[in-house]
């Protein structure tokens, strides 16, 4: 008998699949008898909204991105790589993700191949599948079943959702998760890839997780052979670069002449950017099973993570010693919170000079404070969590 559970969205919580049945007894929404005008004047005087990035400069938070990337590049292993820097609240090949709950859905990997990547990205950063629990980090592996989330109506042509686009609408209004990673487009889209009309529809599918359910999607595609020798990484109608909003491509390094001189080394590029700049290059190297930063000493998923631990460790130790009424400082003091951390088992044996480097950053994140406290001539400062 398989050892994993069935990979089913619906073998989950009852609610799921009975709100799900009882959501496709409702009838259709009405269409709206009026233009939604927003008075262009209403905007004088209010603060104008942060752009909101999921990572930053590459993919907007609340939208679709696309990563494209030929076969065995390592697109997905990328894409899980992320997955996981998500749940754990870690940096991304250098840079800082959202943190939230994830739902990693794939069509071409089974759940065994799962486990041994994630396998490989835990012992990379010094963790293991215990430290994923209660975090909400869902795989889907769609490989012995048809995957489709859309098909096109053979006599009208417009791509209508499958059950299976139903099912993951449902898990997504229930798990919340903030990325969703749907891997691969061939496999997910039963329309015609060429017809533009189609390639807008079925983004326009998907875009459905981000409007209702305010999660961020991640859809992975392998280029055509034209987009392959062009450098472009499309493939089909150029509807699908135009209807995402931004587009990465995960390449192998080659010369001009095609040769390969290093089959270890990538390169993650943005080739659109609507919100941000097109032409960024990130250099990646494949090492023991995951992607790392390429040329740069200590910059690689391993030691990203030991810093996101102390932050973690001392974000956990402020509201707990918060909540027993024992107050910590910033300042070098008897009750200077990195000495008095490092010195609590709970650190785990974290030292002073990592949890100085947590202090340091949790302070310019903004996700701990300084307080006062006292009379104004014997004024005390504490620390508090945001």
């Amino acid at each position: 008998m398989d050892q994993y559970r069935p990979a089913r969205l619906d073998d989950g919580p009852p609610e799921l699949e009975s709100d799900w049945r009882k959501n496709s007894r409702e009838a259709p929404k009405q269409p709206p008898r009026k233009l939604p005008i927003v008075d262009a004047a209403s905007f004088a005087g209010r603060e104008v909204p942060e752009r909101q990035w999921f990572v930053e400069g590459m993919m907007p938070a609340g939208t679709v991105t696309m990563l494209g990337g030929d076969g065995a590049t390592g697109k997905s292993l990328l894409a899980l790589q992320l997955s996981a820097a998500t749940v754990l609240g870690m940096p991304w090949i250098g840079r800082d993700v959202r943190r939230g709950p994830v739902l990693f859905l794939t069509a071409e990997d089974d759940n065994e191949e799962l486990h041994r990547r994630l396998n490989d990205i835990l012992a990379d950063i010094g963790m293991t599948f215990e430290d994923f629990r209660a975090r909400g980090f869902s795989l889907c592996s769609l490989t012995k079943v048809d995957a489709v989330l859309g098909t096109s109506d053979a006599h009208t042509h417009v791509v209508k959702p499958t059950v299976w686009f139903e099912l993951i609408q449902e898990h997504i209004r229930i798990a919340k998760p903030a990325l969703v990673v749907l891997d691969p487009l061939s496999d997910l889209f039963a329309g015609d890839e060429n017809q533009r009309t189609q390639a807008r529809q079925f983004i326009g599918l998907l875009r459905r997780f981000t409007v209702e359910h305010g999660s961020t999607v991640l859809l992975l595609a392998h280029p055509s052979l034209s987009g392959l020798s062009s450098g472009s990484g499309t493939s089909g109608s150029t509807a699908w670069s135009n209807s995402v909003r931004s587009r990465l491509y995960f390449e192998r390094v080659k010369r001009d002449g095609g040769a390969e001189d290093d089959p270890d080394a990538r390169v993650l590029k943005v080739l659109k950017a609507n919100y941000g700049a097109v032409g960024a290059e990130i250099k990646l190297r494949w090492r023991e099973g995951v992607f790392i930063l390429d040329g740069k000493a200590g910059s690689g998923f391993a030691a990203i993570a030991v810093q996101a631990r102390a932050d973690q460790i001392f974000m956990d130790l402020l509201g707990t010693y918060t909540a027993e009424n024992r107050y910590v400082s910033p300042n070098r003091s008897s009750s200077y919170a990195p000495a008095v951390f490092a010195k609590d088992q709970r650190a785990g044996g974290m030292n002073k000079k990592s949890l100085e480097g947590a202090l340091n950053r949790l302070l310019a994140a903004r996700r701990i404070e300084i307080t006062e406290c006292g009379p104004a001539s014997r004024k005390v400062q504490r620390l508090r969590r945001c």
